[in-house]
C-alpha cells in the first residue's frame, strides 16, 4: 500500500533542497533559478518511529523495517498555470496524482535569491497557488457538468448523482474556496474519485532561515494564522539546516540539533505530520528475524491490514493475535502479554488500532 505526498510552492522557495534533504540524496537539482525540477523526483523515506527499537529489543529481532511514505518534489508553479503558463500543466497533472500536498512556502529573506513575485510573502504566495489549483479544478468541474446536465435531464440516475457530488464542489470553487470546503458528508471516496486538487489535504511548511528554526519569525506566524483559519496545519523547517543535517553521521545529529534549541529535525517533524494528514496508523510485527512496521489508513479491519502483508494473509483470514503496544513493552512480550491475559483474538470486524502488536493466523 503505497501513499505519497507531492512537495509544491511557487519556484525558488526550498522544494528541492528539502526534497533532497529529505531522501538524504541529490536526486533533485537544486539551483537558483525557476523551473530547475523538470520532471517529479520520487524518494521514498523512512517514518520515524522509536517503539521499534524497543519492540526490537523485546522480540530479540535481528533487523527493524520501518514503514515508509513517498515524497514527490513537483516542478514550481507560477502565476497563470491552470492557463498552462511556465510548466503548470505538467505541475497540475503531477499534483493530481499525489495523495496530499506538502505546500513549502518561503519565509526568509535572501536578496541573493531571487523571487518570482519580487517580494516575500508567504500567504500571498499561499495563495496564489491555492488560486491556481482553483481555477483549474473549476475548468475541470465544468468540462464534466457539460457531458452529465442532458443525461441527468433525462432521467440517468448516475448522472443525477454525479451532478449532486459536483454541484456544491462548483459552487465553492466559484466562491474562491476550495473543493475540500463542500465536500458532500459521506462522499469523500466519491470525490476523491474526481482527482481535484483542492479535496487534498494540506500540510503548510514554513521554511524559515537557520536563525529561526527554533522559533520561527513573523512570515511564519502569519502562515500559522492562516492554517489555523483553514483548519491545517503548519510546519517550521530551516531547510538549509535540514540540508547540513543530512549530510552528517546519525551519532552527531542530537547534539547539533540541541545546539539550535531543537528536539527533532524539521524533517522527522514534515514526515510524521504527512502520516498524520493522510490519515494513517501503523501496527507492527515481531519476531526474531524482524521487527517490522506496517501502513494502514485509519479504521481498516484486521483482514484488510492483513492483506498489507500479502494478499493470500486477506484471503484466508482467520483471526489476529492482538497484543496493544502498552502491554506488549510492559509485559516483556508475547509471552508475558499471554500469561497475562493481555492477547486478544480479533476476528474479521476488528478494527486495528496505531501501536497494536499482531500475528495473524489464515488458511489459503
Amino acid at each position: 500500500m503505497g501513499f505519497n505526498c507531492g512537495i509544491v510552492g511557487l519556484p525558488n522557495v526550498g522544494k528541492s533542497t528539502l526534497f533532497n534533504a529529505l531522501t538524504q540524496t541529490a536526486a533533485a537539482q537544486a539551483a537558483n533559478y525557476p523551473f530547475c525540477t523538470i520532471e517529479p523526483n520520487v524518494g521514498r523515506v523512512a517514518v520515524p518511529d522509536p517503539r521499534l527499537e524497543v519492540l526490537s529489543r523485546i522480540g530479540k529481532s535481528q533487523k527493524i523495517i520501518p514503514t515508509s511514505l513517498e515524497f514527490v518534489d513537483i516542478a514550481g508553479l507560477v502565476r497563470g498555470a491552470s492557463k498552462g503558463e511556465g510548466l503548470g500543466n505538467q505541475f497540475l497533472a503531477n499534483i493530481r496524482e499525489v495523495d496530499a500536498i506538502i505546500h513549502v512556502l518561503r519565509c526568509f529573506e535572501d536578496g541573493d535569491i531571487t523571487h518570482v513575485e519580487g517580494s516575500v510573502d508567504p500567504v500571498r504566495d499561499a495563495e496564489t497557488v491555492e488560486t491556481e489549483l482553483m481555477l483549474a479544478d473549476l475548468d475541470s468541474l465544468e468540462k464534466r457538468a457539460l457531458g452529465l446536465v442532458k443525461r441527468a435531464r433525462g432521467g440517468d440516475k448516475e448522472a443525477i448523482a454525479q451532478m449532486a457530488l459536483i454541484e456544491p464542489l462548483k459552487a465553492a470553487l466559484e466562491a474562491g474556496r476550495p473543493a475540500r470546503t463542500a465536500v458532500p458528508k459521506g462522499e469523500d471516496a466519491a470525490a476523491a474519485r474526481l482527482q481535484l486538487m483542492t479535496t487534498k489535504p494540506v500540510l503548510y511548511v514554513c521554511n524559515v532561515e537557520e536563525g529561526s528554526a527554533a522559533t520561527g519569525n513573523a512570515h511564519s506566524a502569519a502562515v500559522q494564522a492562516m492554517a489555523a483559519a483553514q483548519g491545517a496545519k503548519a510546519v517550521i523547517v530551516s531547510a538549509a539546516i535540514e540540508a547540513e543535517i543530512s549530510q552528517m553521521p546519525e551519532a552527531d545529529r542530537g547534539d547539533f540539533l540541541a545546539s539550535l534549541g531543537l528536539e527533532d529535525s524539521g524533517l522527522d517533524r514534515i514526515i510524521r505530520a504527512g502520516y498524520e494528514l493522510l490519515g494513517l496508523v501503523t501496527y507492527f510485527t515481531v519476531g526474531p528475524k524482524e521487527t517490522r512496521a506496517w501502513t494502514i489508513t485509519k479504521g481498516m479491519r484486521a483482514p484488510q491490514a492483513a492483506g498489507v502483508i500479502h494478499g493470500d494473509f486477506e484471503r484466508g483470514f482467520i483471526a489476529a493475535e492482538t497484543i496493544a503496544y502498552d502491554d506488549y513493552v510492559a509485559l516483556g512480550g508475547e509471552a508475558g502479554a499471554k500469561d497475562a491475559g493481555k492477547m486478544r483474538v480479533e476476528g474479521k470486524e476488528y478494527v486495528v488500532k496505531d501501536g497494536d502488536v499482531l500475528l495473524f493466523r489464515f488458511n489459503v
